[in-house]
């Protein structure tokens, strides 16, 4: 397996990502959409999640696809995103039909980013708008790092971020992965000069630090604010491929991804996190041996959300007014 050619999620051809942020706010909004509904799951093994119309997306569910998913900082402020986007892909005739109405289906996922330094003190609440902005810029090629959802994003020990990985699989099945990194734990290991993902980096993505040689038993230790060590964090992700895949199989693929978040973040899925993984399916390539193509495929999702993770951490950016550094600026690199 190798990346696809931009190591992005949008290496799944026909999709995109948008994304929008508020810099004085320190938050921001994601969005992925395609050009036709797209078969969509999820697993939640968080146990504070904040989401909107997740329930729709379990296998015995009526709704088959979906028309954008939506990734926000904002806490519960921030699931308001998604009506934005419902709202301008309603204007654009996209939806669900339901005899003359059109009905467009957005499920959302929220990070807990209130307390990074940020002025919070808006008056209507920004996130429709940003959620609307998030979709006109929607295209295959997209930034990462402290952008959109990720842009507040904060880790125990460093700034967080938006990140993005791709494989190939040897049978021309592409996997893709979505992330906006804000947890409880820590992505780097004690030491803080190397990433707990190490072992599955490709060819420098992430800095290439290497494998801590000595990375102990401990948890790393928590540079937040104990409020928000204590109460909000999360790491919320789109797993995606091109293989065509019912509900039940993207639900099999979303628990197969969440190994890659906690291979890449310790501890991970604790009670104050709202871990989610969102899976999707394009339908674009039939597979002639399901029984085996969809444990690779949700082998190379977790191999994708943990490297996505790393390079989230790696590409942010230091802004006035943040309240943790960079792992760039620790290492002396900024």
């Amino acid at each position: 397996m190798i990346p696809g050619p931009r190591n992005l999620i949008t290496d799944v051809s026909g999709l995109r990502v948008g994304n929008a942020e508020n810099a004085a706010i320190k938050t921001g909004t994601t969005v992925l959409l395609a050009d036709a509904p797209f078969t969509t799951s999820v697993a939640v093994h968080g146990g504070a999640p904040g989401t909107r119309e997740t329930d729709l997306l379990a296998p015995d569910k009526s709704a088959p696809g979906v028309d954008a998913l939506v990734l926000s900082g904002g806490s519960a402020f921030g699931l308001a995103a998604a009506q934005g986007v419902m709202d301008a892909l309603h204007e654009q005739g996209r939806g669900f039909e339901v005899f003359s109405a059109r009905v467009p289906i957005v499920p959302a996922a929220i990070i807990f980013d209130l307390l990074n330094g940020g002025d919070k003190d808006w008056g209507a609440n920004p996130f429709p708008d940003l959620g609307r902005e998030a979709l006109a810029n929607a295209t295959a090629d997209f930034d990462i790092g402290t952008v959109g959802a990720g842009s507040g994003a904060q880790t125990a020990m460093h700034k967080g971020g938006l990140g993005s990985a791709s494989l190939v699989l040897p049978g021309g099945v592409t996997v893709g992965a979505l992330v906006a990194v804000n947890p409880m734990g820590s992505v780097t290991t004690p030491s803080g000069q190397h990433f707990w993902a190490a072992p599955f980096e490709y060819e420098g993505e992430f800095g290439g630090l290497g494998v801590d040689t000595n990375p102990g038993m401990e948890l790393p230790p928590s540079r937040k604010v104990p409020a928000m060590a204590s109460l909000g964090n999360t790491t919320i992700a789109i797993v995606a491929t091109d293989a065509a895949m019912d509900k039940a199989q993207c639900h099999r693929m979303a628990v197969a991804a969440h190994d890659g978040m906690a291979r890449a973040i310790l501890p991970a899925h604790s009670p104050m996190d709202g871990d989610l993984v969102f899976a999707s399916s394009t339908g674009a390539v039939a597979l002639t041996d399901p029984g085996i193509q969809l444990a690779g495929i949700g082998h190379a999702a977790s191999l994708c959300l943990a490297r996505a993770i790393a390079r989230a951490v790696w590409e942010a950016r230091p802004e006035p007014g943040d309240t943790l550094p960079t792992l760039k600026q620790d290492l002396g690199l900024t």
